[in-house]
């Protein structure tokens, strides 16, 4: 991780400032840049996601997904952790701090809903963690996302009784996940093959990975220029939508710590459990929330709270894990008999 990376949430909160300035000194930039749009699609986010989304899919690896017999129990913990528990602690939680403000309860339940599949690869990296099993685990959430991601939204949102723009939902899984993914494969296999493997993973993902930073935090200016004086009016909201994301962080990860810790796990494969099973995936977020409710929405805006917090909050969980493995917390794994 670049130092630029390691203070990422400072150039988060940077931006949304930025934004913040930018819709009150010049009122009308919102409406130019909400103009640039194609059937209710705003061009300049839909570019901006997808920069952000096709370098998280480059790590998409089929043949990794071979490895999953090898070590079941691992990844069997963190689909349960991605796909039950975290969603279901989002949606009782948004229910319970947002009543009555629909938009803000569907963003949780957007950032709840989707597994991360990029930023835990460096996650893992800091921790030290199994690799191997990240990558696997990641490979298998982008699987996932497209086939579970659509139904525990709309079945969340459905129990709740608020109405979502289901095809909206279908549109961003689709253009958000399965474009760059097909792109992402098929661009892959054809640098790899003219420029080789080596120039693959040691240039051109490093390239991309920080142009795609660049697009997440033009994205904030973008979302908080359009949305600006709205937020200003109501600057409680972000407040507010806080509350459940911090107390639904606190919840999934101390059940990751407590479950892995209870199976068993060591700490190379504890420590990736906990981090993929309690993080998120905020661009799909950010992404459905700008589909359904437009760019200048609460909902949209809700979900970039998921990004502001994450990262400071995964870092801290980081150092956590490390500390608990000196205290021994997780099974120690036996060393390898001498021939």
């Amino acid at each position: 991780m670049s130092k630029f990376e390691k203070y990422l949430a400072v150039w988060v909160a940077l931006c949304m400032g930025l934004g913040l300035l930018l819709s009150k000194f010049i009122p009308g930039i919102g409406e130019a840049i909400n103009s640039w749009q194609v059937r209710g699609i705003s061009i300049p986010i839909g570019i901006c996601l997808f920069l952000m989304m096709y370098p998280a899919l480059l790590n998409f690896q089929v043949a990794e997904l071979k490895k999953i017999k090898n070590a079941p129990k691992p990844i069997l913990l963190t689909l349960l952790s991605n796909w039950i528990v975290a969603p279901i602690v989002a949606a009782v939680l948004a229910n319970i701090f947002l009543k009555g403000q629909e938009q803000l309860v569907v963003a949780i339940i957007l950032l709840g809903s989707s597994p991360c599949t990029a930023m835990v690869l460096v996650w893992g990296k800091l921790a030290d963690g199994n690799q191997e099993q990240n990558v696997v685990n990641t490979s298998l959430n982008t699987l996932t996302i497209m086939v579970l991601y659509v139904p525990i939204v709309s079945l969340l949102t459905g129990i709740q009784d608020i109405p979502i723009d289901r095809w909206a939902l279908v549109m961003s899984a689709l253009v958000f996940i399965g474009l760059p993914l097909i792109i992402g494969i098929f661009s892959k296999r054809w640098i790899v093959q003219s420029k080789g493997e080596t120039w693959f993973h040691k240039t051109y993902r490093p390239m991309v990975g920080k142009v795609a930073i660049g697009a997440l935090l033009m994205t904030l200016v973008i979302l908080f220029s359009l949305n600006g004086q709205v937020l200003l009016n109501n600057f409680d909201l972000l407040g507010l939508v806080s509350i459940p994301l911090l107390l639904g962080f606190l919840i999934v990860v101390t059940y990751n710590l407590i479950v892995t810790k209870i199976a068993g796990l060591a700490y190379r494969e504890a420590v990736i459990t906990v981090l993929i099973g309690s993080s998120s995936h905020f661009e799909i977020a950010i992404a459905a929330a700008v589909s359904m409710y437009g760019v200048g929405s609460l909902a949209a805006l809700g979900t970039t709270m998921g990004l502001f917090w994450e990262v400071p909050i995964m870092l801290g969980l980081v150092e956590l894990a490390k500390f608990l493995h000196r205290r021994n917390f997780w099974k120690t794994p036996k060393p390898a008999m001498a021939d």
